[in-house]
C-alpha cells in the first residue's frame, strides 16, 4: 500500500512540475500528502515532516554551500577571473585556437573556486568572447567554448552539485570533491583536444595570432599576477587542506571564504562590494537550502513507503543487463535536463537511482561522478539549457542567437557524455584519489 501511495505521489509531483509549480513547493506538498495518506493522521504527518526539516538544517554540511558560493562570488567580482584568463592566454600562445583553450584552462581553474557553472559562464562570456571576436573567431566556435567549458564548474571541486549529491546519499563530501578532480581534468583535456583539432582542420573558425590581448603597465601586470596566482593559492588552501586532512569540508569552505575576501580586498574591493557579494551569496543559497530541506522530506516519504526497494525490484525483475538500466537512467537525466535545473534533477532522481545503481553493482563514487557529468550535459540541451541562456544574457554582442550558442555547444555536450562513459567503464578514474588521499 505504501509503495502504491508513493508512486501516486511521484505522478502528482511530475504533474505539478509540468504545470509550473516550484519544485520545492511540489516536493513539500507531495511528501506531506503522501505521509498523511500512509499514516492516516495529519498531526503525525506534520510532526514527521517538521522533524525531518529540523534534522536536515542541523547538519554541519549545510554550511558548506553558502560559504563556497560566497567564495566564488567574491572571486568573480574581484576581477581575478580576467587576470586568470590573460595569464592562461599568454602561456598558450603556440597552440591553435589558443583563446578558446585559454577559456577552457581559465574555466578549469576558475571552477575550483566557484562551484557554480553559471558564475563561470557569465564571467567568461564578458571576458573571453570579446577577445575571440576581436581576433576573428567564428561566433559558433567562441560561444561554444564559453558555454561548454563552464560545465567544468559542476564537476571540479568545490562543486555545489557534488555537495547536494553527498547530502542526499549521505556520502562524504570530501571524497566526492577529490573524486571529481581527475574526471574534471580528463574532460578539460577532451575539450582542448577538440579545439585544437577544429582549429587545425578548419582554420577559419579560429584564426591564429601571436599578439597579446592587452599590453599592461607594470602596476596592472602586478595586479594581474595577484589575481591569477591568488586563485591558485586559494585552490591549494581549500583542496590541499582536504587532501592532507587538515580541514573538514565545512572548515575548508570557511577558510576559502576568508581567503577570497583577502584577495578581493587586495584587488580593490571595498565594504559596499563585499556586502553585495554576501547578499548575492545569500540569494543564491537560500533557494538551494529550501530545495534540500524539501528533498529530505521527499526522501522520508520514499523510505516510509518502501518505494526504493519496490522500484529496485521492478528493475531487477526485468532481468535486463545492468548497463541497459544505467543507460535508461542517463536518458532520464538528459530528458529532465531539457526541462529543469541540475539541482532539481538530483533531488528528484538520486534518492531512487543511487541505491539502484549500488544494487546493480556500480561503484557509488564512480556512479556519482557519472551522474554529475550526464546531468551537467543537460545544461547545454534545448529548450531549457540553463548555461546557454546564461551565456546569451551575459554576452556583450546581443546579435548572437540562442541557436548559435546551442549549435556551438553541441560538440561539448557529446564530449561530456563520452567522459561520463569513460568514468563508469573505468571507475578508478573517480575512486583512485579518494582511496589514496582519504
Amino acid at each position: 500500500m505504501g509503495a502504491d501511495i508513493v508512486l501516486w505521489m511521484l505522478a502528482l509531483l511530475i504533474t505539478l512540475i509540468v504545470m509550473g509549480v516550484h519544485i520545492g513547493i511540489a516536493l513539500a506538498l507531495c511528501s506531506g500528502l503522501g505521509v498523511w495518506l500512509m499514516i492516516g493522521s495529519i498531526e503525525a504527518a506534520v510532526s514527521i515532516m517538521g522533524n525531518t526539516a529540523y534534522e536536515a538544517v542541523r547538519k554541519d554540511v549545510f554550511a558548506v554551500i553558502p560559504l563556497f558560493v560566497l567564495m566564488g562570488d567574491i572571486i568573480s567580482r574581484s576581477g581575478a577571473a580576467g587576470d586568470l584568463y590573460r595569464i592562461c592566454d599568454r602561456g598558450l600562445k603556440r597552440l591553435p585556437g589558443r583563446l578558446a583553450i585559454a577559456t577552457i584552462a581559465g574555466n578549469t581553474v576558475f571552477a575550483a573556486v566557484t562551484g557554480v557553472s553559471i558564475a563561470a559562464a557569465a564571467a567568461f562570456s564578458r571576458i573571453a568572447y570579446p577577445e575571440m571576436k576581436k581576433l576573428g573567431y567564428k561566433d559558433t566556435f567562441s560561444v561554444g567554448a564559453v558555454a561548454g567549458s563552464a560545465c567544468l564548474g559542476m564537476l571540479i571541486p568545490p562543486s555545489i552539485l557534488l555537495i547536494v549529491w553527498a547530502i542526499l546519499t549521505e556520502m562524504s563530501v570530501g571524497a566526492l570533491f577529490i573524486a571529481g578532480i581527475i574526471p574534471g581534468l580528463v574532460l578539460a583535456l577532451l575539450f582542448s583536444g577538440y579545439v585544437i583539432a577544429a582549429a587545425k582542420l578548419t582554420p577559419h573558425v579560429a584564426p591564429s595570432s601571436n599578439q597579446d590581448l592587452i599590453v599592461l603597465a607594470p602596476e596592472a601586470r602586478k595586479q594581474e599576477l595577484i589575481g591569477g596566482f591568488g586563485i591558485l593559492g586559494l585552490i591549494c588552501l581549500v583542496i590541499g587542506g582536504l587532501w592532507l586532512g587538515l580541514f573538514t569540508p565545512t572548515e575548508a569552505a570557511g577558510f576559502g571564504a576568508i581567503g577570497a575576501i583577502v584577495i578581493g580586498v587586495i584587488k580593490g574591493m571595498r565594504r559596499a562590494e563585499l556586502m553585495d557579494a554576501i547578499l548575492q551569496a545569500g540569494r543564491t543559497t537560500a533557494p538551494i537550502m529550501f530545495l534540500l530541506i524539501t528533498a529530505q522530506m521527499y526522501s522520508r516519504l520514499l523510505a516510509l513507503g518502501g518505494a526504493v526497494n519496490y522500484i529496485q525490484s521492478i528493475f531487477l525483475g526485468l532481468g535486463a543487463d545492468p548497463w541497459v538500466i544505467l543507460m535508461i537512467m542517463a536518458l532520464v537525466w538528459i530528458i529532465l535536463g531539457m526541462l529543469v535545473d541540475s539541482v532539481s534533477i538530483i533531488l528528484l532522481t538520486v534518492p531512487i537511482f543511487a541505491p539502484l545503481a549500488m544494487a546493480l553493482g556500480f561503484n557509488p563514487i564512480a556512479f556519482a561522478i557519472f551522474g554529475i557529468l550526464v546531468i551537467e550535459a543537460g545544461l547545454l540541451t534545448p529548450p531549457f539549457g540553463l548555461l546557454v541562456y546564461t551565456v546569451k544574457g551575459a554576452l556583450p554582442d546581443k546579435n548572437v542567437s540562442l541557436g548559435t550558442i546551442f549549435k556551438g555547444s553541441a560538440p561539448y555536450f557529446m564530449l561530456i557524455l563520452f567522459a561520463a562513459l569513460i568514468v563508469i567503464m573505468i571507475p578508478s578514474l573517480a575512486t583512485w584519489l579518494p582511496d589514496v588521499m582519504l
